[in-house]
This record gives C-alpha cells, structure tokens and sequence, in this order.
C-alpha cells in the first residue's frame, strides 16, 4: 500500500479529510472547458427550436458562443426520416424532400463580423446507433441507370456500420460533416438566386425556394416573411452547407467567409462514412452529435471567399490499406446523351462518341465499371453495388491535361468486406 512519508496509508489520509469536512473530488468533476450545447428536441426538425430546413440572413440565432468554446450540435439525420431498422424499400415513397436538410443553429459567434473568416475545427462525432443509405428514383449519380427505391438500414457504434442488407460488408466509421456553413447575406441571397435562374432557364437543374415544408416557418415558409427568398440547402455554395466533403475528418479545421455579423455557423447531414462521390445520393446517413470549436479570423474574408480547409495525418487515416480502381474515359455510345449533359442538348453532343475535357462523363464510366467489378467479384446485387460504391467507393481524378481524355478512376477499400 503506498504510504505517506509518517507511514500513514492514503485511504486513512482521504478519510481524515472527509471526516475534517474536506470534500473529495473524483477527477470526472475537473472541468476545464465552456460547454455551448444545442440539444435534439423533439422527433422531427419542426418540433425543434434549435432547428432549420433552409438559409436566409433573417433566421434568429438559436444560441451564441464565444471563440473557443465547445459547441455541442445535436444533429439529424438528413431527410428528417422516420426511418427505422425494420424499414423497408416502399417505405421510401413517404419522404418528404421538402424537408432537406435539417440543420442545427444557427450559433452567433461573438465578435466575428461580415468580411471575417470562421476557422471550425472539428473535435468529435458521437454517432447515433442507426443510420441508412437509400436510392431514391430521379436522383443520384446514375438516376437513369437505378430507377427504383432500395434501402440499406445500418447498426452503427464508433468502430463499424453493418447491415443485414449488406452481408459480409463492415464500413469503417470515417465520420463527418455533410453539411456545415454559414448564413448568407443579402447581397449574396440576391446573386445566387439570380445566377441558379439563369442556370434554370437555360435548361439546368437549380432548385428555386420553395416555402413547402420550409424552416422556420415565420421566415421561409409559405406564409414567411423571405418565402420567395429563402435558399434551399441541397447545392452547396460560398457558405460551405451541403459540401459532402469526406476529407473533412475529425481535427480538420474548415474556414468559412462570415456574410452576416456573428457568422450563423451550422451543423447537419453528419456522414457516418461516405465515398468520394456519394454516387447514390446518399452515404451513410445519421443523426449525430458533433463537438466544434471556432476561432475568428478578423478581415481574412477579403482572401477566403470560399471554403477551404486544412490538416495533418487525417487523409492517411481513411486511405485504404488495400484497393481495387477502374479508370473512366469521357467516352459513350453514339445516340446517347448522359442526364447531366441533357440540358446542353444538340446534334454536336448526340452523335458524339468521345466527350472534350469531360471530368462527369469519365467518372460515370469508371463508376459503372465499378459496380460490374463489385457485382461479379464480390457477388452484390447491383443495387447492393451502387449503395457500397456511394459509401465506400472514392472517385478520384487523375489527370486534366491529356486533352481530350481526361481521367478518373473508382477506387474500392477492399478491406470492407469481412473475407
């Protein structure tokens, strides 16, 4: 028994002390850290006061936290689902896509103003235990080649995510933010909107407000103060929001350029592991907490216009120890029009068989090599092929210089199969 150096045991020591009226504290009771939290309330973001569906500089701060805290985000998972372990493919028919995304905030960080950067370093992912990742008809990568409903349900903790719709599968928890930005201004409400019109009306997918479904109501919603101005969180943009970005990993630090004074940080669509791509539409989906701490870089939005961000040995922690790749060309059959090129239209592009300078054309072909491999290698359905290829298939480019074919391969962790 260690001793003091009169030979009294420890145990007598810390008795004496409680009998002297000394309270003993356990180390659990040393805290350090001021804690900011916005907690999960209720089943759906409607019930939430610490939730919202879309951006507009009007949505009030749900808190506010100084450089330096601990932000704590309890967030959704990114349909807003009832979804459950025991769901099935037709239950994908009752989504409401209105409801996309739900985010957790907004966080007014004090002192930080428009024309600063937010630095939004990323501390921890507590993962809920289910997760799922699903193809929804009319979206996704391959829309025109998977046009039925198909889900994969997830039982999830901080080691693994398996599935009974996946035997033999076990992703790795790779975890991170999908979506996490800031709000914008007006000034950048008023040209976004305007430049997603153009897009539109020239034939291009740009998804324009819509109050359905919109939060907060008194804002965006169909009787909302800004219904006609309120963005929707699908397409990503200079406030970062739904980036997808996997690189972002636990101790990455992300810069965001502030457009309203307190910044408005956000939090949502946490990924519990996706592959570079997210062909499907979906990784890995999850409601999750996550812990963030910021700090204010004063005037450095004259430079960082944009996202960026930056780390250490976090992209060697999600490289695959052992892998498979196909490589895609811009190439297709003649006749053929990809759906992302549809908008373009034209004789020239119809009756083309080899595309100029197309990263989208050569990463759908090495993508679909991918599946064929997946598929007769590994014996997946080919729907089981296209979900595994969303979240642990990294579409990589190679090269943007060979003129005119440009290259992408498909790289496929083989460790996630339990052989």
């Amino acid at each position: 028994m260690t001793t003091s150096g009169k030979g009294t045991s420890v145990v007598a020591l810390a008795a004496g002390l409680v009998t002297s009226g000394i309270a003993l504290a356990d180390t659990g009771d040393v805290t350090w850290q001021k804690q900011v939290e916005l907690v999960r309330q209720g089943a759906h973001c409607a019930d939430d006061a610490n939730c919202f569906n879309r951006y507009h500089p009007a949505i009030p701060a749900a808190a506010s936290a100084a450089p330096g805290d601990h932000i704590i985000f309890s967030t959704r998972d990114a349909l807003d689902a009832d979804l459950t372990l025991d769901s099935i493919a037709d239950d994908l028919t009752a989504l409401d896509l209105n409801l996309v995304h739900p985010m957790t905030g907004p966080v007014a960080i004090e002192g930080a103003e428009r024309g600063d950067v937010l630095a939004v370093t990323l501390v921890d992912i507590e993962p809920d235990q289910y997760g799922y990742t699903v193809i929804v008809p009319g979206f996704g990568f391959l829309r025109d080649l998977f046009t039925e409903p198909f889900l994969v349900n997830w039982k999830l903790d901080r080691q693994a995510a398996t599935s009974d719709q996946m035997p033999g599968v076990r992703i790795p928890m790779a975890a991170f933010m999908g979506s996490v930005g800031v709000l914008p201004g007006e000034e950048e409400v008023d040209a976004w909107l305007a430049r997603e019109a153009d897009l539109a009306a020239a034939g291009g997918v740009a998804l324009p407000p819509e109050p359905t479904g919109a939060l907060p109501a008194d804002v965006c919603g169909p009787e909302g103060s800004s219904k006609d101005t309120c963005l929707r969180t699908i397409p990503p943009r200079e406030n970062g929001g739904n980036m997808d970005v996997q690189q972002m990993q636990v101790g990455t630090t992300l810069l965001l350029p502030c457009f309203v004074d307190g910044c408005g940080l956000f939090v949502g669509d946490v990924h519990y592991a996706q592959g570079d791509g997210e062909v499907s539409g979906t990784a890995i989906e999850m409601g999750a907490k996550v812990t963030v701490v910021t700090e204010v870089l004063k005037g450095e939005g004259a430079v960082v216009t944009s996202p960026q961000f930056k780390g250490r040995d976090e992209l060697k922690d999600i490289a695959p120890e052992k892998f498979h790749a196909t490589v895609g060309y811009p190439l297709k059959q003649k006749g053929v029009i990809p759906p992302q090129h549809a908008y373009l239209g034209g004789e020239k592009l119809t009756d083309l068989e080899n595309l100029n300078e197309d990263l989208t054309l050569a990463a759908r072909n090495a993508l679909i090599d991918m599946i064929a491999y997946i598929e007769r290698e590994h014996g997946l359905s080919r729907e089981q092929a296209y979900i595994l290829s969303s979240v642990a298939v990294d579409l990589v480019i190679g090269q943007v210089v060979d003129v005119p074919n440009y290259t992408v391969s498909a790289i496929l962790d083989l460790e996630v199969f339990d052989e």
